[in-house]
C-alpha cells in the first residue's frame, strides 16, 4: 500500500482554503437568518422580496452542503488510508484512488466558484447572438455558435428560454434572442461576450474554397423583476407588435402576440415572441430592457472613471475573442487567455468549460496586476 499522505495534505489545504473563501461560517449564521424569514406567515405578501428571500436561501444552503460534503468524504477517505496502511492491506486502494479523483474535481468546481466576485455573477443571463461580415456563412455560423450554448447550458442543468429568433434566408439565423437560468449563468456566459471567428471550407461556396465567417455574442444579467437601478419612462418607448415567427406550437402565426420595444432615448432595441399571450412577452420584453439598460449605464460609470484615470482601452464588446478553424488545421484559440484547444467538435457541441474557466482565470490576474500598479 503506497503512502498517500503527501496527496491528502494537500486536499486538506484545498478544503481548508474552501471554507473560508466561501465563508461558511458566515454562510451557516445567514442560513438561520434566513430559514427563519422563510418561515415567516406573511412571506409571500411581498412576492418580489419572497422569491428573493428563497432565492438566497437556495444559494446559501448548497454553498454549505458542497463544502460540507468534501469535507465529509475527505475525513472518511483519510481514515481509511491511514488504516491501510498500517494494516499495509491493498485491497482498498482501489476505492482510496477513486475517492481522491471524487475530492479532486469537486474541489475544482468549488475553487471556480471563487473566480466569481462580480455583482451580478450569480444572475441568469440574457444573450443575443448576431450574424457579421460573411454572408450566408455567417448566418450559419450563427445558428451553429446558438446551439454550442445551448448545448453548453444543457450540460450544467440549465434551463433556456429562446426569446426570438430571425431566419437567415438561405441559411441559418440572422440573430437570435435567449436567457440561460440557472446560479453563476451570467458569470460564467460573461467569458462569451464579443466577436466569434470561424474559417472553414464553406458548404456553400461550389468550389469549396475557404471562407472566413463573424458573428457575436452580447450578455447582460438578467433580472426577475424590473432592475431598481433602471428607471424606464413610458414616453421614452415605442412598442411594436407583430406576429410571431418562430418556435411555439399552435400559438405561432395566430395572433400578433409578438413584441418589440424601442428605447428611443439609446435605440436598444428589444423583442420577444416566446411567450403565449402579447401580455406576457411584453412584460419578458420590458425585463430584458430593464436588463440592457442597467448594462449600459455600468458601461458608462466604467467609461467615465476609466477617462478619469487616464486609461485607454479596447471595448471589448466589440472585439474579436476567439478563433475556430476547421481548415487547413483544427483549433480553437481563445485570444486573451491564450488557451488553444484540438478539440473543435467538442468545443461546437457545447465544451466550453475549459475556455470559460481559462478566461475568467485570465481575468482575475488582469484585475490582480491593475490593482498591484
Amino acid at each position: 500500500m503506497s503512502d498517500k499522505s503527501e496527496i491528502f495534505e494537500e486536499l486538506e489545504r484545498r478544503v481548508d482554503e474552501a471554507h473560508v473563501y466561501l465563508s461558511i461560517d458566515q454562510a451557516r449564521e445567514e442560513l438561520t437568518q434566513l430559514e427563519s424569514r422563510a418561515a415567516s406567515p406573511d412571506l409571500w405578501d411581498d412576492q418580489a422580496e419572497a422569491r428573493k428571500i428563497t432565492g438566497r436561501l437556495a444559494n446559501v444552503r448548497d454553498d454549505i452542503e458542497r463544502w460540507e460534503k468534501v469535507r465529509g468524504e475527505l475525513d472518511d477517505a483519510a481514515t481509511l488510508e491511514v488504516l491501510a496502511r498500517e494494516e499495509n492491506d491493498e485491497s482498498v486502494e482501489g476505492e482510496i484512488n477513486s475517492a481522491i479523483v471524487s475530492l479532486e474535481r469537486q474541489l475544482d468546481d468549488i475553487e471556480l466558484l471563487a473566480l466569481f466576485n462580480g455583482e451580478h455573477d450569480e444572475n441568469d443571463a440574457v444573450c443575443e447572438v448576431h450574424s457579421g461580415a460573411g454572408g450566408t456563412d455567417a448566418c450559419d455560423w450563427a445558428e451553429m455558435v446558438l446551439r454550442m450554448y445551448l448545448r453548453w447550458a444543457e450540460s450544467k442543468g440549465f434551463s433556456i428560454e429562446i426569446q426570438e429568433a430571425t431566419d437567415g434566408g438561405e441559411a441559418g439565423i440572422s440573430s437570435a434572442t435567449f436567457i440561460v437560468k440557472g446560479r453563476f449563468a451570467f458569470g460564467f456566459l460573461q467569458a462569451e461576450r464579443g466577436v466569434h471567428r470561424l474559417v472553414r471550407i464553406s458548404p456553400f461556396d461550389q468550389q469549396a474554397r475557404r471562407h472566413t465567417a463573424f458573428c457575436s455574442l452580447s450578455v447582460v444579467p438578467f433580472f426577475d423583476q424590473v432592475s431598481d437601478e433602471v428607471v424606464i419612462d413610458e414616453k421614452d418607448l415605442r412598442i411594436d407588435t407583430y406576429r410571431s415567427s418562430g418556435a411555439g406550437g399552435q400559438h405561432v402565426n395566430v395572433t400578433d402576440s409578438a413584441v418589440r420595444i424601442t428605447h428611443l432615448p439609446t435605440s436598444t432595441v428589444v423583442a420577444c415572441q416566446n411567450e403565449r399571450s402579447q401580455h406576457q412577452n411584453k412584460d419578458r420584453a420590458m425585463q430584458m430592457l430593464a436588463a440592457k439598460l442597467a448594462d449600459l449605464q455600468r458601461q458608462e460609470r466604467e467609461a467615465e472613471l476609466n477617462e478619469l484615470a487616464g486609461e485607454q482601452r479596447d471595448v471589448a464588446w466589440g472585439s474579436q475573442i476567439r478563433s475556430y478553424v476547421l481548415h487547413p488545421y483544427q483549433q480553437v484559440k481563445d485570444l486573451r487567455s491564450n488557451l488553444e484547444v484540438g478539440n473543435v467538435e467538442a468545443v461546437l457541441d457545447g465544451d466550453l468549460d475549459a475556455l470559460m474557466e481559462a478566461f475568467l482565470q485570465w481575468q482575475r490576474s488582469q484585475r490582480d496586476s491593475k490593482i498591484e500598479t
